[in-house]
């Protein structure tokens, strides 16, 4: 990973500046959205709906899932993740639909020593296949303050941004063979494990159990701009059929424009440290189709 210069730090100061506006204006009410699944106490929902917790101790973790299924949707949700020696803890934030053909889009914080950074991984499964990592660090430290962790899905693209800058993207390939997430209703599924067999440096790094409970906490929460399916239909199917082009659904046919573009060039530059697309030693047989797409 290339080291950030001088004008790339100013970049980075900016996107905190960015970010900080790019809060949801409509945050909603966990009790209203989401339902905790397991955990066994260890996940809360405090501050009159506004705030959602999760542990992790020896005995076990916690997690959520959403009420609703979403079939595409621009999604938001801040994060302050786990502080201090979170080495060996995993939290997931992720969609996923069910079967064992399931689609999948994930973000997954996976913890580090004090004074480590996190690392951000990513991940897309279409029809039951995955294996298209992307990782990054931070330009900030997530454990000071909530950030927020946003899903673009529409039927063209993929698109994962921190704060309001994307980070990465992954396009509709089906010219070329590759299936595309865009026929199964997914949740949003969030949990924090003990994953301390590989998060933290291939699993050398074990989870300090004398630092329980680890805690990462969640608010603002927002899905406005998203299709909810509900009774075999979706929210979107008559509103955008005849409107798709107006404001309120611009996002169902929303692209990078040059300016994101170089935003996630900067990111993609900067923090990425590992992208399944330039890996030829996992691929001996040729990297993935998608690969070859600008």
């Amino acid at each position: 990973m290339a080291s950030p210069s001088a004008p790339s730090l100013c970049i980075a100061t900016l996107l905190l500046v960015i970010g900080s506006w790019a809060t949801s204006a409509s945050a909603r009410n966990f009790y209203q959205d989401f339902d905790i699944t397991w955990g066994d106490g260890r996940a809360q929902i405090l501050n009159n709906g506004d705030l959602l917790t999760l542990s992790l101790d020896k005995a076990s973790g916690s997690g959520f899932q959403s009420k609703n299924e979403y079939l595409f949707g621009k999604i938001d949700m801040q994060l302050k993740l786990v502080p201090g020696n979170s080495a060996g803890t995993v939290t997931a934030y992720y969609l996923s639909s069910k079967g064992s053909t399931w689609d999948e889009i994930d973000f997954e914080f996976l913890g580090n020593l004090s004074g480590d950074p996190y690392i951000l991984h990513t991940n897309v499964f279409s029809q039951g296949k995955g294996n298209r990592e992307q990782q990054f660090y931070l330009w900030f430290d997530p454990t000071a303050d909530f950030h927020t962790y946003s899903i673009l899905w529409n039927p063209q693209r993929i698109i994962f941004s921190v704060d309001g800058t994307p980070i990465r993207e992954f396009k509709n390939a089906e010219s070329i063979g590759v299936p595309f997430p865009k026929a199964q209703r997914m949740r949003i599924y969030s949990s924090l494990w003990n994953a301390d067999d590989w998060a933290t440096r291939g699993g050398l790094v074990k989870t300090d159990w004398t630092q329980a409970p680890f805690t990462a906490s969640y608010r603002n929460f927002n899905a406005d701009n998203a299709c909810v399916w509900s009774s075999g239909s979706s929210s979107c199917t008559s509103s955008t059929s005849s409107s798709s082009s107006s404001d309120g659904n611009a996002w169902l046919s929303e692209e990078l424009d040059s300016t994101s573009q170089e935003r996630l060039k900067w990111v993609q530059s900067n923090y990425m440290i590992y992208n399944y697309c330039t890996d030829a030693k996992r691929f001996p047989q040729g990297l993935p189709p998608e690969c070859t797409m600008s």
